[in-house]
C-alpha cells in the first residue's frame, strides 16, 4: 500500500457561495474616530446602505444608518455613484443621500460621535430623515458645504449636467444652479475655507479618460461661482488628448490633481497665488504607474491628504500598491498584502480604502500611517481554504499588431493533467482592468477543472495611455486579437485544449465575446450578459453619457458607418458555428433588450445552438443574488452540455 500523496481534487465550488452572500463594499469615509462606507447587498436584490463603526473596531457590530427601504444609488449618467456625501462636527455627523426609492435627495443627522468605545456603542439619530429636493432630474456626485449650510452636486436635465446647490435646512426644494457647463461636469472639490470650487469637465464625443479639463472658481459672498476659468487638461477642439482625474484641495492651500499628458496619470499641484499669471503645475513625482482610473462613475478616489503627506493608490504593470508623496518629492511605500484597491481616503494620519489580494476577498482596510499598524476586515467569511485558491499568474503574449499584452491566468486547482478547459474573460468598459482581487466566480470555474485567462486586452487601464489608447478606432479588432491570442499562446504551452475554449462577458466584455466568436475560429461556445451585438444601434440608440463614445472606439458617426456595419456581430451572424446562451435585463437603458433579441434570433436562424434568458426587473449590470447565481449556474450548465467538460 502507497503513502504516496498527490495533488488532491478540488471541491466545486457552488454558485450560491460564490456569488450569493458577498456584499461590494464602497466609498469609504473616515468622520471623527469612526469609519463610514455603503454596502451593496445582493441578497437584498442589490439594495445598498450606509454603515458606521469606531476606527479599526473590526470585532463590534457596524451601526446600519440607512435601514430599509432606503437604497443609495444615483442614477445620473446612468451609471450613478457619488451617492453619500457625509459631515463631522463635534459629537454630531450630518449624511446627505440620493435615494433610489424616489430619486431624491435626503438628510439626517445623528449624535454620538465622540462617545467612548463600548459594545453597546451606537450613534443616536437626532430626527427622522428628512426629503431635501422633489422628485425630479436625476441627482449624484455631492459634497458638503458646511459653511453655507448647502449641498454641492451634480443634476443631469436637459441634455447636459448642471452644478447645482440645495439648502440642507428646506424640505421638498428645487437645486438652485451654480454653473452651467458646456457638456458633462463633475468631481467637485471645494476648498478647507471654503472660498475656492475645483471641478472637471468635458464635452462629446470625449470620454473623461480620453481629454477633460480642470475648472477653478472663487465663491463669493452670494455663495456663487465667480469667474470660472480653465486651469488644466485639454479639449478636443485644442488637438491634444489630456485627462484630468480627482481634483482635491490640501490643507496647505495647494490643488492637487492627476493627468497623464506624460503617458501616465500622475500627480500634480500648484498654488492659488500662481493662478494670477498662468499656472505653475510641479510634478514632484513621476513615475510610469498609473494614479486614476477611467471615471466611469462618480466618487472614485485614488489619493488623499492624510493632514501631512498625499497617500496614493498606484497602479503598476496591472497590480495596485500603496505610498505615501512626502512634499521633497519622495515616494515611500507603505507595507500592507493588498494589490488590489479603491475608494482610498484619508485623515489626520489614518488611510482608509476597500482592498483584496488572490487570498482574501473584498473587505474594509483600515491604516495607521503614523505607526504602519494596519487591519483588514472581510466583507464575508472566507468560504475556500488557501489550498483550493487558483493565484493568478502574469503572462504577457504577442497581441494584436505584435504588442505585448498581458493577462492573469488561473490554473485549474487540484489534479489536472494535461491541457485543461479554458475561460477566457472579457472585461467590460472596455477600458477597465483585469483586477487581483479574490474573485470567487473565477474560482467557481477552477474548482471545476477549468483554466481561467482574464484579459487586459488593448484598452485597458493600468498599463499608461498609449496601452490605452490601443483601442481608439480599433474596437472590435484590437480586443478580438488579443483575447483570441491568449487563448493560443496557453494553448501552445500545453495548459489548454483547443477543443474547449469558451468565453464570457458582459456589455463591452460581451461585445468582445460575440466579435471573438464571430471574427476568429479559437472559441467553442459563448456566454454574454447584456451584450452590444450592433454598433450601428449603439451608436444611434443608447444613453447621453456613451452617445459618442464609439467615435473614438471605431470612428465617426456615421461617415464611418461601413465600419460599424464590418465589426458589428449582428451583421455577419452567419459566422458564428458554436453555441452561444444570452443573459438580458429588460430594464437595460444602455443595452436595450431589442439588441440581444435580434442578435439571438440570427443565429437561431442560422440553426446554431441559442438558449436567452432575461430577468425582467434588472438593468445593465445584474445586481440581485438570485440573479447572479442563475447567470453562473445556467452558464456552466451550457458550456458542459455543449463542450463535453
Amino acid at each position: 500500500m502507497s503513502n504516496a500523496s498527490g495533488p488532491k481534487p478540488a471541491i466545486p465550488l457552488a454558485a450560491d457561495v460564490a456569488l450569493g452572500r458577498s456584499p461590494v463594499l464602497r466609498d469609504p469615509q473616515l468622520v471623527g474616530d469612526w469609519v463610514l462606507w455603503l454596502e451593496q447587498r445582493p441578497q437584498e436584490k442589490g439594495r445598498t446602505t450606509a454603515l458606521i463603526r469606531p476606527w479599526k473596531a473590526e470585532d463590534q457590530q457596524p451601526q446600519e444608518l440607512t435601514p430599509a427601504p432606503c437604497d443609495l444609488r444615483s442614477r445620473v449618467h446612468d451609471y450613478g455613484g457619488g451617492t453619500l456625501a457625509s459631515h463631522a462636527e463635534g459629537d454630531l455627523l450630518l449624511l446627505v443621500w440620493v435615494d433610489d426609492t424616489d430619486g431624491c435627495l435626503w438628510s439626517q443627522s445623528w449624535q454620538g460621535l465622540r462617545q467612548n468605545r463600548n459594545p453597546l456603542n451606537s450613534l443616536k439619530p437626532i430626527a427622522p430623515p428628512r426629503r431635501l429636493t422633489q422628485p425630479g432630474s436625476p441627482l449624484a456626485d455631492g459634497i458638503i458645504d458646511h459653511h453655507r449650510r448647502r449641498w454641492l452636486g451634480v443634476m443631469e436635465a436637459e441634455g447636459r449636467d448642471w452644478l447645482v446647490c440645495v439648502d440642507l435646512e428646506r424640505a421638498d426644494q428645487t437645486p438652485a444652479v451654480l454653473h452651467q457647463p458646456q457638456d458633462f461636469a463633475g468631481y467637485m472639490a471645494l476648498s478647507a475655507d471654503g472660498d475656492r470650487l475645483a471641478w472637471v469637465e468635458w464635452t462629446q464625443p470625449a470620454m473623461p479618460w480620453d481629454c477633460s479639463t480642470l475648472w477653478c472658481s472663487c465663491i463669493n459672498r452670494e455663495g456663487m461661482p465667480q469667474h470660472p476659468f480653465q486651469l488644466a487638461g485639454d479639449t478636443t477642439e485644442s488637438g491634444d488628448r489630456v485627462s484630468v482625474f480627482q481634483p482635491q484641495w490640501l490643507n496647505d492651500g495647494r490643488l492637487l490633481v492627476a493627468e497623464d499628458r506624460s503617458g501616465w496619470w500622475n500627480l500634480i499641484h500648484c498654488r492659488p497665488e500662481a493662478w494670477s499669471s498662468a499656472p505653475h503645475w510641479q510634478r514632484p513625482w513621476p513615475m510610469q504607474a498609473e494614479t486614476a482610473m477611467p471615471q466611469w462613475i462618480y466618487g472614485m478616489s485614488t489619493t488623499a491628504w492624510d493632514g501631512e503627506q498625499v497617500v496614493a493608490a498606484i497602479c503598476d504593470q496591472g497590480r495596485w500598491k500603496l505610498n505615501c508623496l512626502t512634499n521633497d518629492g519622495t515616494i515611500q511605500a507603505i507595507e500592507q498584502p493588498f494589490d488590489d484597491l479603491a475608494g482610498l481616503r484619508a485623515a489626520n494620519g489614518r488611510a482608509v480604502a476597500i482592498a483584496s489580494n488572490g487570498n482574501t476577498g473584498m473587505g474594509l482596510l483600515e491604516l495607521d500611517l503614523t505607526n504602519g499598524e494596519w487591519r483588514h476586515t472581510p466583507a464575508s467569511p472566507a468560504v475556500l481554504p488557501p489550498e483550493q485558491i487558483s493565484r493568478a499568474e502574469a503572462i504577457w503574449f504577442n497581441g494584436a499588431n505584435g504588442e505585448r499584452t498581458h493577462a492573469w491566468y488561473y490554473p485549474p486547482t487540484g489534479a489536472h493533467p494535461g491541457p485543461a478547459p479554458l475561460l477566457v474573460k472579457g472585461h467590460s468598459g472596455p477600458t477597465a482592468m483585469a483586477r487581483t482581487g479574490l474573485n470567487l466566480a473565477i474560482q467557481f470555474w477552477t474548482s471545476r477543472g477549468w483554466g481561467v485567462v482574464d484579459v487586459n486586452y488593448g484598452g485597458s487601464t493600468g498599463f499608461g495611455r498609449a496601452y490605452r489608447d490601443r483601442l481608439q478606432q480599433g474596437w472590435g479588432v484590437v480586443d478580438v486579437e488579443d483575447c483570441a491570442a491568449a487563448a493560443q499562446a496557453l494553448v501552445t504551452n500545453g495548459r489548454a485544449h483547443p477543443d474547449q475554449i469558451a468565453m464570457e462577458g458582459g456589455s463591452a466584455g460581451g461585445f468582445t465575446t460575440l466579435a471573438c466568436l464571430c471574427f476568429t475560429d479559437v472559441f467553442r461556445a459563448g456566454a454574454c450578459r447584456y451584450a452590444v451585438s450592433d454598433l450601428t444601434a449603439m451608436a444611434t440608440d443608447t444613453h447621453r453619457f456613451e452617445a459618442r463614445y464609439l467615435d473614438g472606439l471605431v470612428g465617426d458617426w456615421p461617415a464611418e458607418r461601413e465600419r460599424y456595419e464590418a465589426r458589428s456581430p449582428l451583421h455577419h451572424a452567419d459566422k458564428i458555428r458554436c453555441p452561444v446562451i444570452f443573459f438580458q435585463g429588460l430594464k437595460d437603458k444602455v443595452v436595450p433588450a431589442e439588441q440581444t433579441e435580434r442578435m439571438a434570433s440570427a443565429l437561431q436562424a442560422n440553426g446554431i445552438p441559442v438558449e436567452v434568458i432575461t430577468f425582467p426587473e434588472e438593468g445593465h449590470g445584474f445586481r440581485d443574488s438570485a440573479v447572479q447565481v442563475a447567470v453562473l449556474e445556467a452558464t456552466e450548465a451550457f458550456f458542459r452540455r455543449h463542450l463535453d467538460v
